[in-house]
């Protein structure tokens, strides 16, 4: 489980990237070029690597916002990974991957693991311990570099002592258990409590108040296409984030994520490196396989040592057997005006109380939009005329029916003014976004009690755990339009 390159890049809004510093590891990349053999790809120069991986990103070229390497309906999208196709003579034609990348406050943080896996078909990304390493490394340099609100003149004095920090938490590209470094370097004069060894990912403890915090967060994608002939797609992949304030060198947590009696088991498990133990059963379902219903489906018991700073200790997947809000969309031409009929369902098993929920709907490629005679059952239509984008502002609360529709008309100055352009969304080809999130529910009904929260410690800690469930991705298609269509499931 190693890494064989990593970069620290700069990206400020309307700037081109600058690479501010990046690792190499020559022993880890010796042994990707045995494993590789034909189809080893050498990790490329800083200058090469800046380019596609903006560009990947969607951080360059603003008024390109379609890029067919990126965003062409024959790529399958995985957000756990990138594939970078590199430029130039030496890397023509080459892809690297898996490249992780995250992204904060004008820094993106990307590396490149080793994947210890003979030539052939990729491997599925949940069977790659690598990848969970490397994810945690970038959280734990993020922490280091950011956390805390720091500012400009402390980021770099962070990246000074950048170096020097990897040498106790990277040594040779090995990330060490839990690599957190949530501080530059240990103050020499600290009295350890208890007998137990310092390790080197952990270069402080926690002094004050006892608290332990476990957020479940859930992120429901959905393509609806109002059509027989073509399958509606869902899916729901789920983060549980921890943050555990602890006295004591190693203090050991358990947390135990419950589903309901119906619900559907966890799949996709990736699990943070301080997880002491699991069962197999946990990791051995993949929505990648087809369920035989004798998947495990809880409770999930996660023990851990945690580190000083938030971490994500778990992500996971669910099959739901329904999205939360099914609709239709249609959109007809009528002479010079544009007819609109919108129907949106609440399913009866989801609360009904959002913190937010919104459906916006843009129209491309037809100038700026003029006239709008329409009427809605609930909620508030706002108009954007500059953007051709109408929000319709759903509030807090679907009715009692839990249903709500919108109708009526609208217009536009012409294909020839200006207005918001897009080369998929042509003719009919239109689509409704939207965005909602609901607290205290998650759509596969996983839940941390937190009489289950487990803490072995010296103090005996506040605990609290909370859940929600937020969109993502979740569009609807106009029925009467060529809607594109996925050639499978929808995966991460």
């Amino acid at each position: 489980m190693s890494i064989r390159a990593l970069w620290i890049i700069s990206q400020e809004k309307g700037e081109s990237g600058k690479v501010r510093f990046s690792r190499r590891y020559p022993t880890v990349e010796s042994r990707a070029s045995r494993l590789g053999r034909g189809s080893y790809v050498p990790v490329p120069e800083d200058s090469a690597l800046l380019r596609p991986l903006l560009t990947d990103l969607g951080l360059t070229d603003p008024e390109k916002p379609f890029v067919e390497a990126r965003d062409g309906c024959s790529r399958l999208h995985r957000t756990a990974a990138l594939e970078l196709v590199l430029e130039g003579r030496q890397g023509a034609g080459a892809a690297l991957w898996p490249v992780l990348a995250i992204s904060q406050a004008g820094l993106i943080l990307a590396c490149l693991p080793l994947v210890e896996a003979p030539p052939g078909p990729r491997p599925p990304l949940p069977s790659l311990a690598s990848v969970s390493q490397g994810f945690s490394l970038l959280a734990g340099l993020q922490a280091f570099l950011s956390g805390s609100g720091a500012g400009k003149a402390e980021v770099e004095s962070r990246l000074a002592l950048l170096p020097a920090t990897l040498m106790q938490a990277c040594p040779l590209g090995t990330p060490l258990e839990t690599p957190q470094l949530c501080q530059p370097l240990p103050p020499p004069t600290v009295a350890l409590a208890g007998p137990q060894k310092q390790p080197a990912w952990k270069p402080g403890v926690h002094r004050g108040r006892a608290l332990v915090s476990v957020a479940v967060s859930e992120q429901v994608r959905s393509m609806q296409y109002g059509n027989r002939a073509r399958t509606d797609l869902w899916d729901v992949y789920g983060t549980v984030t921890c943050k555990c304030d602890l006295e004591g060198v190693l203090p050991t947590v358990t947390v135990t994520l419950s589903l309901p009696p119906n619900g559907s088991p966890l799949q996709d498990i990736l699990a943070h490196p301080c997880v002491s133990s699991l069962d197999s059963s946990l990791l051995t379902a993949s929505s990648v396989d087809e369920s035989d219903g004798s998947a495990f489906s809880g409770p999930y018991k996660f023990p851990f040592s945690p580190p000083l700073e938030p971490f994500h200790l778990c992500f996971y997947t669910s099959q739901v057997p329904v999205p939360p809000i099914l609709g239709s969309y249609q959109l007809r031409e009528e002479g010079s005006q544009l007819k609109i009929t919108v129907n949106l369902k609440l399913h009866e098993s989801v609360r009904n109380g959002f913190e937010y929920c919104e459906a916006h709907l843009p129209f491309f490629n037809r100038g700026q939009l003029t006239n709008t005679d329409l009427r809605v059952t609930s909620g508030q239509l706002e108009v954007a005329r500059e953007k051709s984008l109408l929000v319709w502002v759903l509030g807090q609360k679907f009715p009692k029916s839990r249903e709500v529709s919108l109708g009526g008309s609208v217009s536009f100055s012409g294909a020839g003014s200006l207005g918001p352009v897009d080369p998929l969304c042509t003719e009919l080809t239109a689509y409704i976004k939207l965005y909602f999130r609901i607290p205290d529910v998650t759509l596969s009904g996983c839940s941390v009690d937190q009489h289950s929260v487990q803490v072995y410690s010296s103090v005996k800690p506040r605990i609290t755990t909370s859940r929600e469930l937020i969109s993502s991705e979740y569009y609807i298609w106009n029925s009467t339009g060529e809607a594109p269509v996925s050639s499978g499931p929808m995966r991460l």
